[in-house]
């Protein structure tokens, strides 16, 4: 029997993670808002909540499951040439395929 019940440990560690994700984007735009910011600074803005979401992921690459490590391999390689969105899916995919096929 598959236990279906949620652990109030996993929503609470998903809804602090969505908000340190949102917090980041939003208050820095409201604290730089009264200023002009290069498109460098900008760019820094932009990708803080990617940060954020790299620091909560990146302990399971350390586990030393190939699976993991190489699906992290293929995203590292689809980041360097393809947008985000892209890069997400392939990794995911990488991740859930390889984890199915080596584990």
């Amino acid at each position: 029997m598959i236990d279906t019940a949620i652990d109030l440990r996993n929503v609470v560690a998903i809804l602090l993670m969505a908000s340190a994700t949102y917090l980041t984007r939003t208050l820095g735009y409201v604290a730089l808002r009264n200023r002009k910011l290069s498109p460098r600074a900008m760019a820094v803005l932009e990708s803080v909540p990617g940060c954020v979401l790299i620091s909560v992921i990146a302990p399971a690459f350390v586990s030393g499951r190939p699976a993991d490590l190489i699906a992290l391999a293929l995203t590292v390689a689809a980041a360097t040439c393809l947008p985000m969105l892209p890069t997400v899916i392939i990794g995911v995919t990488a991740a859930g395929l390889l984890r199915q096929v080596l584990n």
